[in-house]
């Protein structure tokens, strides 16, 4: 059975720093998903995999090991969700390789890319039809965090990632669809890059101790990746959330 709150980062490099935390061998997923639940797939946004691809990194993992993908920038940064149906069927036929592993779509949007419900809406629309599985939706333009396109998003079960660095204040808290919550963490101050601090670490395993108390599906991504940061905040997060659970247990008496 998949867990409540899923920790991953987004790629399943095995950094050498941390690899005596990992099982020794094994391919890098292999040995990841000894660890971590999830990952989130961003490779699919720069280019197309078979689904040959997406079939063996499925039968690499746990049954309860669940992969988010990342919709293509075909779709989002070039065609700006406008004429997008062929390229959209192309990427479900190859993500339909992970069968039931398949987690999450992530659709990131540009941050010049503003809310027009009629190009918009129509485009979330037409996903929410092809895809009966979970969507999070990562905007950047201060116009999607307006009541009307919380509205559409909410309308059509998508979620809103909460994300930091946040592009405005609103972003920083997840939004949109309720049943589902998406924390996707850049890395701060220096995006991509730098590691969390243990505050910062210890509220956010805090968060996710209480969705899982809650039974509130949450999944949990590291995407400051750029120096192996991700790796350490995702075990961290990981050992300080179940820190909380037992403390928690702990404190709460027999009846």
């Amino acid at each position: 059975m998949q867990n409540v709150v899923a920790v991953g980062t987004a790629s399943w490099n095995v950094p050498k720093t941390y690899a005596d935390r990992f099982p020794a061998s094994g391919s890098h997923l292999e040995r990841y998903a000894q660890r971590f639940d999830a990952v989130e797939i961003n490779t699919s946004f720069y280019r197309p995999h078979r689904v040959s691809t997406y079939e063996r990194w499925s039968a690499a993992v746990p049954n309860q090991f669940r992969f988010a993908v990342k919709i293509p920038r075909t779709i989002t940064h070039e065609r700006r969700l406008e004429n997008a149906d062929e390229p959209l069927a192309q990427f479900l036929g190859e993500v339909a390789g992970l069968g039931p592993k398949l987690g999450p779509l992530l659709l990131q949007l540009p941050p010049s890319l503003p809310f027009q419900p009629e190009i918009a809406g129509a485009f979330l629309q037409r996903l929410r039809r092809a895809v009966p599985g979970s969507i999070v939706c990562e905007p950047r333009h201060a116009s999607w965090f307006a009541p009307d396109a919380e509205a559409v998003l909410s309308d059509l079960r998508i979620a809103r990632v909460a994300a930091d660095p946040a592009p405005v204040p609103q972003a920083s808290e997840p939004g949109g669809w309720r049943g589902l919550t998406y924390y996707r963490l850049h890395g701060s101050p220096r995006i991509y890059y730098s590691a969390y601090g243990p505050d910062a670490l210890d509220a956010l395993a805090e968060r996710l101790a209480a969705a899982t108390r809650d039974r509130v599906p949450t999944w949990c991504i590291f995407d400051n990746t750029a120096e192996f940061a991700a790796t350490g905040d995702a075990l961290s997060t990981v050992g300080r959330m179940r820190e909380h659970i037992a403390g928690v247990s702990a404190a709460t008496p027999c009846l």
